[in-house]
């Protein structure tokens, strides 16, 4: 018990685990990966795994971390977000209540996982028993937008997101709905920085794919690159304003990016995390 569990959802873009996975692997205790038996996406959509990628899996797992849970992941009868939550419990099952329980997507990459661990292991008290004490952990996102030619563009504000829980009662995605302690620790997510057809592919499979008019987001995301982004804003892809504004920074490769990205002023402030964390402390202090 009180372990630094670690699941991953692996899906039509499982390639990305190359980069996400090695970010995690020495302070995690154990790697659980998700995969749909009858590879399906929460829509129900087919996808393919090169056998390599396994090959590749069990050379890497040199400390025999690592196991692939695989189950029925789509159900006909549920949306996507319903088959995204039930698979999230399922996964979360195999991880273990008593233990910190973090789930990661194949296109999140955190900057420094170790110092994310020991803030959980710094709450270790919320293990002992977290049905009465249920409580998330969320990060910040840095949402990758698009390639260019020499570089990145990316979302310039960041976005919390929760990534741990001590009691996976999951309602929409990883949220729990209990109380959120937030912490300043950056997660790299590569959003939409991909190919026009990766795009298209993830916004038909995805658990917000009912909510998602890609055509519209595509046309805008066509449009912008290096030199003029400036010029535009409101760009998320469910509610636009909530992505107000781009940045840029060069980088030829993922890991080049993610360094110089270190180099910049990205975490919240103290006083953001302490307004945040306060208003969560107060909002269920008699629930």
């Amino acid at each position: 018990m009180n372990k630094i569990q670690v699941g991953f959802l692996m899906s039509y873009d499982y390639r990305l685990l190359k980069t996400s996975l090695p970010l995690v692997y020495s302070e995690a205790d154990s790697i659980i990966i998700a995969l749909d038996k009858d590879l399906r996406t929460w829509t129900g959509s087919k996808f393919q795994v090169e056998e390599q990628f396994f090959d590749w899996l069990e050379t890497f797992d040199t400390e025999n971390k690592i196991s692939i849970y695989r189950d029925d992941f789509f159900h006909p009868n549920l949306s996507p977000m319903e088959n995204e939550v039930r698979e999230r419990k399922m996964l979360a099952s195999k991880m273990g209540i008593g233990n910190w329980l973090i789930q990661v997507d194949s296109d999140e990459y955190f900057i420094d996982f170790k110092a994310f661990a020991e803030a959980l292991r710094s709450r270790n008290k919320y293990l002992e028993n977290p049905e009465k004490n249920r409580i998330q952990i969320a990060g910040y996102y840095i949402n990758l937008y698009k390639y260019t030619g020499n570089g990145i563009l990316y979302v310039s504000k960041p976005r919390n997101q929760k990534f741990a829980t001590n009691y996976p009662d999951y309602v929409t995605g990883r949220n729990t709905r209990q109380r959120v302690i937030y912490v300043p620790h950056i997660i790299i997510h590569e959003c939409l920085s991909r190919s026009e057809d990766e795009i298209k592919t993830k916004f038909s499979n995805w658990g917000h794919s009912h909510q998602v008019n890609g055509e519209i987001f595509l046309d805008k995301w066509r449009q912008i690159d290096e030199t003029n982004y400036k010029q535009f804003e409101d760009l998320f892809y469910l509610e636009p304003e909530k992505w107000k504004r781009l940045d840029y920074v060069q980088g030829q490769s993922m890991n080049e990016i993610i360094e110089n990205l270190k180099s910049r002023e990205l975490k919240p402030s103290k006083t953001h995390l302490l307004s945040k964390n306060f208003g969560q402390w107060f909002k269920f202090l008699f629930k």
